[in-house]
């Protein structure tokens, strides 16, 4: 949803370039046996492949993306563009639509059983319920509802900015900076300062910053358990199931994959069996699924012109107990033998260079609970009203923004919390 950046560039006094090209092919699907699957923008184009190469009836397939369409014109405007935790904005004409027709948006079904009785062969069900994964979910706990996903990809579509993701954050900052923002780097807040129940500014680095309104947009189980007191803690929203959290290999590959594309997915054999281990162990499964992103195929200065940069990611439990990794080396394993084996190659002896990003790290680095990449997960259909609200109802002036709360995790979702609570904060002190 590039728009979402666009429209904040607008504002700024200085003209800001943010480039980007829309994909016409998304994802490239490789399944044990061989096949491989194009994930087309184009619903046309996508129906046409699942028929070619799965044997699904094309309506079959638009009727499930215009569904997906008809979702996310009823639900967007009331979850995802303005607070759901106050009454003032729940009463409109959106809601009220959105209330009408809630009988139509499979709330007490399932994603995975809606899927089946969709389509007819396995390998398309496995595609459209990977979609869960984008909030870090389970399919066969996640309301059908989270169908809507593709409606985004096959409808609005995909894009990739010309100098790489990165370019969102360096451009969000010109933009700021040009409207007098002024950020320190490299601090730690150690504490939100309090007064009469109201935020009047935290500590950094053992500095005192006084303010009239606090913001946080870290993750809000590490603001309730590192910045404020006890007493403040939501327990019943903090103890909620978290998403699934992420193991990834950064590697410099010497060779080039033709095969491959942007965006890969090497499907695990058994999803199910996947999935139970994601929510219901501490180690991920032993035949992961795997997602290689490879930016080179599109922006070429991201690699040498004989090699490509591989984003090596496995969908792995979040870290219940917080500490270092145990299952590092068994799971590099796992994963070198699953892409020689699918890609008939012997990756390891390409890998010029390597780093990872596990959850241990990524709770660190960002303070994610447990390396959670998208907070609490939504596997139920409460999920999206037990989410944390963009305002605290305990501590005047103190205000939530980013992945862990309201409407949820991801670029789009983040900026649009973004963009939630500046009206909220508007209407409560202009």
């Amino acid at each position: 949803m590039p728009q979402l950046v666009d429209e904040l560039l607008a504002f700024s006094p200085q003209k800001i370039e943010f480039k980007y090209e829309k994909l016409s092919t998304i994802t490239h699907y490789f399944y044990e046996d061989g096949l491989m699957v194009t994930g087309f923008a184009n619903a046309d184009a996508l129906a046409e492949e699942l028929h070619v190469k799965l044997g699904e009836e094309k309506e079959q397939v638009k009727a499930h993306l215009k569904e997906a369409s008809f979702f996310y014109k009823v639900t967007a405007p009331v979850f995802l563009t303005q607070s759901i935790h106050k009454f003032k904005y729940l009463f409109n004409l959106n809601t009220l639509k959105g209330i009408l027709s809630s009988y139509r948006l499979r709330l007490f079904s399932t994603m995975h059983a809606v899927n089946t009785k969709r389509f007819k062969n396995e390998k398309t069900v496995q595609l459209f319920n990977r979609f869960a994964t984008y909030n870090g979910s389970s399919p066969y706990m996640a309301p059908a509802l989270l169908n809507i996903i593709p409606h985004l990809e096959s409808s609005m579509g995909a894009y990739l900015p010309k100098k790489g993701m990165s370019d969102i954050s360096h451009v969000l900052v010109a933009c700021a900076k040009a409207l007098g923002v002024k950020f320190l780097f490299n601090q730690t807040v150690t504490k939100i300062l309090l007064e009469n129940n109201s935020a009047i500014g935290l500590v950094s680095n053992g500095e005192v910053f006084k303010s009239d309104l606090t913001l946080a947009n870290s993750d809000m189980h590490a603001v309730y358990k590192t910045l404020l007191p006890e007493k403040y803690t939501p327990y019943k929203l903090l103890n909620q199931p978290k998403s699934s959290s992420a193991y990834i290999f950064y590697w410099g590959i010497r060779s080039k994959f033709p095969q491959l594309h942007l965006h890969n997915i090497l499907f695990s054999q058994n999803y199910q069996k996947e999935f139970d281990c994601l929510f219901n162990s501490e180690e991920p499964f032993e035949d992961p699924t795997i997602y290689i992103n490879i930016t080179s195929k599109l922006i070429k200065s991201d690699a040498p012109s004989d090699g490509e940069n591989w984003f090596v990611m496995v969908n792995v439990p979040h870290n219940h107990s917080h500490g270092q990794i145990n299952y590092a080396t068994k799971l590099r394993k796992l994963v070198i033998e699953k892409i020689n084996r699918m890609l008939k190659t012997s990756i390891e002896e390409l890998i010029e260079a390597e780093e990872i990003l596990d959850p241990f790290s990524i709770e660190t680095q960002t303070s994610s609970w447990g390396g959670s990449l998208y907070g609490n997960a939504s596997n139920s259909k409460w999920a999206a009203f037990l989410r944390h609200a963009n305002f605290s109802s305990t501590i005047k002036n103190l205000y939530f923004s980013g992945g862990s709360v309201h409407p949820g995790g991801g670029i789009p979702l983040a900026l649009l919390s973004g963009k939630i609570v500046s009206n909220i904060i508007k209407d409560d002190h202009c």
